[in-house]
């Protein structure tokens, strides 16, 4: 029997490259502005405004521009606020959704088709932001976390994708899971979420990039500018281009170099203070996807 690699056809070897080519050069247009984002914030303040959008080097080397931006107490507390709502609604995400999920995957239970239905329904028909809001001024969440964290606790789309991931649990486990006295609490603990961790953790994942990235709702309900996650701050200093409030600089005395330092450069810094988050945590989730892809492959 011959061993070693098969060797490709000319047709397979030009596909590969095609294929290869293709992805180096996607690789290349997403990483290219993260770069130049962080040359620009690296940079010289006297020389950023010479620098073009494809520099990926930084013109001279400064760190005034993350100093600045990291002991800004507004920067400092919309960072926490982001790390606190982002993950207390990723939780409670999770755990809703899967409860919902499990239970609308099983067929015996009474109403499955009407539940069903009233979920679609919240897809295609949305309540406005008129209604909403008087429902959270009446509930008293106006100002509140919880009426940034409970907002769509229960996602729809994300619920069907764990309903019918649920439904592809083998029926015979659950059965002898039955039979050996389990309850439906431990069935569902035991048996559905340890084989459900891929289809978890892209959940999970949703749950995190949307409130981590969402920034109109918490600038609605929330006055209190203590409160403001990172996004709303990035928005105030970006888009209104507050320097002075946004990076805190009332007098130029207060911190050497203030004076000098360009709002591109801190827009730059503040943008990648807010992307960073979500780059770290993708490789975090990837080995659940690789493990849900194996696991799907063995099953097939």
């Amino acid at each position: 029997m011959a061993t070693g690699k098969m060797r490709r056809t000319p047709i397979e070897r030009l596909e590969y490259a095609i294929i290869l080519s293709t992805l180096l050069i996607l690789v290349v247009l997403m990483v290219q502005p993260l770069l130049n984002l962080l040359a620009i914030s690296l940079s010289d303040p006297s020389k950023v405004t010479s620098m073009s959008g494809l520099a990926i080097v930084p013109d001279g080397f400064s760190f005034d521009v993350w100093k600045l931006l990291i002991t800004n107490p507004a920067v400092q507390r919309g960072i926490l606020n982001s790390i606190f709502i982002t993950l207390t609604s990723t939780v409670l995400g999770v755990i809703f959704t899967a409860l919902m999920a499990w239970a609308l995957s099983r067929p015996g239970l009474p109403g499955r088709r009407t539940i069903l239905v009233l979920v679609l329904v919240t897809i295609v028909f949305d309540p406005g932001m008129i209604p909403d809001y008087f429902l959270n001024k009446r509930l008293g969440l106006i100002d509140s976390y919880w009426s940034v964290i409970l907002f769509k606790v229960v996602n729809a789309w994300y619920l069907i994708i764990l309903i019918r991931f649920f439904e592809e649990v083998p029926s015979e486990v659950l059965e002898a899971a039955e039979l050996d006295g389990a309850n439906a609490f431990q069935i569902f603990w035991h048996i559905a979420l340890p084989v459900s961790k891929s289809a978890l953790a892209t959940v999970a994942l949703f749950y995190f990039v949307f409130h981590w990235n969402d920034f109109f709702r918490p600038m609605i309900y929330l006055n209190d500018q203590s409160k403001w996650p990172l996004q709303v701050v990035l928005r105030q200093f970006v888009v209104e281009g507050d320097k002075l409030a946004m990076v805190g600089v009332d007098n130029s005395n207060n911190y050497t170099g203030a004076s000098q330092i360009n709002i591109r450069a801190l827009s730059a810094g503040m943008i990648l203070l807010t992307i960073v988050p979500i780059l770290a945590i993708y490789p975090l989730i990837l080995k659940f996807f690789t493990k849900g892809t194996m696991s799907g492959a063995l099953k097939g």
